[in-house]
């Protein structure tokens, strides 16, 4: 018997600016149509414009009425994060809901962005970080919801403090979850930041626990020409219910995005492990409930993008 979909309400959106990464396929696709549905006008900034073209073209279909603008980002170029921010601080519009969706995971071989840092490290936390910050005076004025995507891989690991660039052994797995924690602590120190200097910005997590989207698809650009070990289980595990599907998956950063009442709260699905299941809050993984680890992430990040939150 086929299962019921999972599935939330969210409240009217419109009027509201959302800016959502890693829009170009899969679940961000999904993020992006509900959010348009829902009333809010889209900014999906991708790396690939034809996929982009692809995506805003199957949201369209999907929610007529929904506007969407296509912009150039590789957030594993921080001159590129910085020029994006730039076009969208000189047009001036507030952004009011932020979604820090995209990612990358496991090259099997160790992989650099242009600016040098390992690509995971770089492109899932170093990047968006630079992002949040070059975009902060657009996030203050739409006293925006932040959200940051985090994994299942960030319930167990560490920073590697002595190595954060995996030079020494690097082990894939470790790097992506590496990426992950930090970018959950950040996420994290930002709404403590915010609550601090008054900013008025809310800074949420989420996961979406564990589902057959690309990630783990064959990747050549990433060293893998075929699909990684793990993914045919894991649509398996899908079709039976166990673990999330695409849609499913992309429900807790739903939630954590426009939830009233929510702040500095972690979302993700319910399920047995938090693999799948309908999405709710659950409790900080250990590596994340640590303020102080937090605030030396949130340092050492501004030191190496160079992207500095504003005191003021």
């Amino acid at each position: 018997m086929p299962r019921t979909p999972l599935d939330i309400t969210l409240p009217d959106l419109t009027g509201r600016l959302a800016l959502v990464t890693g829009a170009s396929d899969g679940m961000g696709v999904v993020i992006a149509r509900r959010l348009a549905a829902a009333g809010a006008e889209l900014l999906l900034p991708v790396r690939n414009r034809a996929k982009g073209e692809v995506a805003a073209a199957t949201i369209a279909a999907a929610v007529p009425s929904a506007t969407v603008t296509l912009h150039d980002l590789d957030l594993s170029s921080l001159d590129s994060v910085r020029a994006l921010a730039a076009t969208l601080v000189a047009e001036g519009r507030p952004i009011h809901l932020l979604i820090n969706n995209a990612g990358v995971m496991t090259p099997p071989e160790r992989q650099t962005t242009v600016d040098g840092f390992e690509l995971q490290w770089g492109s899932n936390h170093l990047g968006h970080v630079a992002l949040v910050a070059h975009l902060l005076p657009l996030l203050r004025e739409g006293r925006a919801r932040v959200t940051s995507q985090v994994s299942v891989a960030a319930r167990s690991g560490s920073i590697n403090w002595d190595d954060l660039n995996w030079e020494e052994s690097y082990d894939g797995m470790r790097a992506y979850a590496q990426s992950k924690i930090a970018f959950g602590l950040f996420g994290l120190e930002l709404n403590r930041q915010s609550r601090e200097r008054g900013w008025g910005i809310t800074s949420n997590l989420s996961h979406p626990g564990v589902a057959p989207t690309s990630l783990l698809a064959a990747r050549p650009e990433l060293g893998r020409a075929k699909r990684a070990r793990g993914r045919g289980l894991i649509g398996l595990l899908s079709r039976l219910g166990v673990a999330g599907t695409v849609e499913s998956a992309a429900l807790p950063a739903l939630m954590a995005a426009t939830s009233e009442g929510a702040d500095g709260t972690f979302f993700g699905p319910q399920g047995a492990g938090n693999v799948g299941g309908a999405p709710g809050e659950q409790k900080l993984y250990a590596p994340l409930d640590n303020p102080d680890e937090g605030r030396r992430v949130w340092n050492v990040s501004q030191q190496l993008t160079g992207a500095v939150f504003a005191a003021a």
